[in-house]
């Protein structure tokens, strides 16, 4: 579908007209997508499996026009490993901002949709969210991202010393260790804190902070998939397939057009189809 692929109304009935040489108008191009919006909203609202292992989580920006303006608004997107191994794009969900009160929304939507069990959640670094998650799946862990932490460290330093911090991080978040447990990465992030403090103060809070203890979940895990469940990586790369539908557009004109074209791109990941190699090699989130 063109209008899927990126190009506006207004272009899909050019295309049409090029190829059928009969002119097709908006409102006719909008009949034609009924079929589409149906499917998506079907497929947004399905029901959903028990248990997933793996949950990731994130927000994308997008702009659209709201009354005479064009603002900037959250669009939530949780991502799952299924118990087969394969990714699933579980709900995409609009509120103005994000917030751990829509998190919240989110997953209790989720939960009323079948999911009675999650193994582990990702997410990047928004307050509060464990509070969410445990309220809605008590005893679920949740995994920061690393990738996002390591950005902000990195900005937090003149140029000339981000490679030896980013030398530094890389030794405090290693993976594919077995002997390298949650206690040890613990002390060697006090150290790296400690080290830096010294020239710049926002290191010394973080080294006795233990909110920052969840950035070492992933090392209860088995040592062969640490590093794909330590970044929220794989929502991030389908996020730029999201900003590629929507960029010909420019502002959306709702946030029922935007749900349309994520919706859509997220059902069509082929990627998505084939089982992730290794994942299921821990047994606590992938039992017999």
């Amino acid at each position: 579908m063109l209008y899927t692929k990126g190009l506006t109304q207004e272009q899909v009935g050019e295309v049409f007209q090029d190829i059928y040489g009969e002119h097709y108008s908006k409102a006719s191009i909008s009949r034609m997508l009924d079929y589409l919006r149906e499917d998506v909203s079907q497929w947004l609202t399905r029901s959903l499996e028990a248990y997933y292992p793996i949950v990731f989580i994130d927000c994308v920006h997008m702009k659209i026009h709201r009354k005479r303006s064009v603002e900037t608004e959250a669009f939530y997107v949780v991502l799952a490993v299924r118990e087969d191994k394969r990714r699933e794009v579980l709900r995409i969900f609009n509120k103005p901002t994000e917030s751990a009160l829509g998190w919240g929304e989110m997953l209790t939507e989720l939960q009323e949709r079948g999911i009675r069990k999650i193994g582990l959640v990702c997410a990047d670094g928004l307050k509060s969210l464990e509070d969410v998650i445990s309220a809605v799946f008590p005893g679920t862990p949740l995994q920061r991202c690393t990738t996002h932490l390591k950005r902000n460290l990195l900005s937090c330093v003149r140029n000339g010393d981000k490679g030896e911090l980013a030398e530094d991080l890389r030794q405090v978040f290693r993976t594919g260790d077995r002997s390298y447990t949650v206690e040890s990465a613990w002390k060697q992030w006090q150290t790296l804190c400690e080290k830096w403090g010294q020239d710049y103060r926002s290191f010394r809070r973080r080294g006795e902070d233990p909110a920052y203890k969840v950035y070492f979940t992933y090392l209860n895990y088995e040592a062969k998939i640490q590093s794909m469940i330590y970044t929220t990586n794989w929502i991030e790369r389908l996020q730029k397939d999201f900003r590629r539908v929507t960029r010909m557009q420019g502002a959306m004109p709702n946030e029922e057009s935007v749900l349309l074209l994520m919706g859509k791109t997220a059902m069509d990941k082929k990627s998505y189809l084939r089982p992730v190699p290794r994942i299921d090699l821990d047994r606590d989130l992938f039992p017999e």
